[in-house]
């Protein structure tokens, strides 16, 4: 049975109404789906205080807070240490508390990450470069 949307009434100040339309004007969605997805990254931020959301070319996606590092990429590092949480922290050079704040994150949303790392691993040479048109493939000798 698939869940029902729960109708809730916000107020807004006249600004912030109108920061809200024109941010859902730039992302070409309603006001009402703006004020969703902006309630739900601030609920996903307070409950994993160690994660942020960012716009890529990939869409919104969930990054460890300070770094420029993906949480699907923190997870896919992690994975190639067995789960070895110390080991992916000395590689990525952050502390161990923020990649376990990365896995902690990747269980509870678990399609979003399995999606992004599924992305990643189809990119081939020709899909980046429509993203990075000055992109430069070398090939080094194996």
């Amino acid at each position: 049975m698939a869940a029902k949307n729960v109708v809730l009434s916000l107020r807004f100040f006249p600004e912030q109404g109108r920061r809200l339309r024109r941010l859902a004007h730039r992302l070409g969605i309603t006001p009402s789906e703006a004020g969703a997805r902006l309630v739900e990254e601030g609920l996903r931020r307070s409950e994993f205080t160690s994660i942020d959301f960012r716009d890529t070319p990939a869409g919104r996606t969930a990054y460890l807070q300070g770094t420029r590092l993906p949480v699907w990429m923190v997870v896919k590092i992690a994975r190639s240490y067995r789960g070895d949480v110390a080991g992916a922290a000395e590689h990525l050079q952050r502390p161990p508390v923020l990649i376990q704040a990365a896995l902690n994150y990747a269980e509870r949303y678990p399609g979003e990450i399995e999606e992004a790392i599924s992305e990643n691993d189809e990119q081939t040479p020709e899909t980046l470069r429509q993203l990075l048109p000055n992109l430069q493939v070398v090939e080094v000798p194996q």
